[in-house]
């Protein structure tokens, strides 16, 4: 019999008085992977990792958490998790160790186990220099990096991180996602909610995207762009006179205000169609400022969803 997947939810309803949070949520995180949870603003991302970290009751549905029935069991699904929230757990007064050593004791951990595992997590982190440091004198990614530490003591089989790299800098925020890499590397899954686009292109083999409380679309970060249009030539023309003819060779919608007319590439594929438009440019005696070959990028993608979230056809697009 297969094992249960870290995370299964079907058909998951929340409400707050006449606002539907989630509507009917539908998900399953596969083990070993980053799945990333999109939405904008009221899209339902934060009461669904709520939920499904016990922290709110849903109204009615399904949802089972490393094989543990969330209503039925909600002890057995807090001791299989961890959580980095989108505040900081973690005691400013404190050592970086001594926090970590807290966090274990506190989760029943003895505390000759929790200092050994402790020290793991702070070699693993690239912490240990810093171990005997308050943690008030850690950088905002040092402290990121401690709190996936704090919620790794109990080796969760699951870990929710709710937008752990906001307000970080560049260094922090790769600091942060190799932390993410290597937790994954390491055998726990993680749901990651995030507002960065690039992100989750980054880092996820799956993401699903919520809408008014359910998926609105969900694939690979290659599939959803796809679904969007794939590839495009873009060529750049040096005069409106010159954008007007490029537009007719290659039939594509000319945009007077960057000189540019896109084409899609079709199913012959980006290299493809990049030499066919050259050549067609080239023997209409075309001249142009340049070409490039670009796939849609997850901020469109995602503006493109979000945007028509409300309207029937959407809510099945890229399932």
């Amino acid at each position: 019999m297969p094992a249960s997947p870290p995370l299964l939810a079907r058909d998951v309803h929340k409400r707050y008085g006449a606002t539907r949070a989630l509507d009917g949520l539908d998900l399953e995180v596969s083990p070993g992977t980053v799945h990333a949870l999109l939405g904008p603003n009221g899209a339902g991302k934060s009461t669904a990792v709520n939920v499904f970290t016990t922290l709110t009751r849903p109204d009615s549905g399904e949802v089972r958490v490393a094989g543990h029935d969330l209503r039925r069991s909600p002890r057995k699904v807090r001791a299989a998790i961890g959580l980095v929230g989108q505040t900081s757990a973690l005691d400013e007064v404190l050592h970086g160790r001594e926090n970590l050593v807290m966090f274990g004791r506190l989760h029943d951990l003895s505390k000759p186990t929790a200092r050994a595992r402790a020290g793991d997590l702070l070699d693993a982190y690239g912490l240990a220099d810093a171990a005997d440091r308050k943690v008030s004198t850690y950088s905002g990614g040092m402290r990121r990096r401690l709190d996936i530490a704090a919620a790794l003591m109990t080796r969760p089989h699951l870990l929710f991180l709710d937008e752990p790299t906001t307000g970080l800098d560049p260094r922090g925020r790769n600091e942060v996602w190799k932390a993410i890499r290597r937790v994954v590397g390491e055998g726990t899954t993680v749901l990651l909610t995030t507002q960065y686009l690039d992100e989750a292109d980054q880092l996820a083999d799956r993401i699903t995207v919520l809408g008014a409380g359910r998926v609105i679309a969900e694939g690979t970060s290659a599939e959803l762009k796809d679904a969007l249009g794939g590839d495009r030539v873009i060529v750049t023309a040096r005069t409106p006179d010159e954008l007007a003819r490029a537009a007719e060779v290659l039939g594509g919608t000319p945009d007077p205000e960057t000189l540019q007319v896109a084409v899609e590439a079709g199913p012959s594929g980006g290299a493809a169609a990049m030499v066919a438009a050259i050549r067609a440019l080239d023997a209409a005696s075309v001249d142009v400022g340049g070409a490039v070959l670009r796939r849609p990028t997850l901020d469109e993608v995602f503006l493109h969803l979000t945007a028509e979230s409300d309207e029937p056809q959407t809510r099945g697009a890229a399932r």
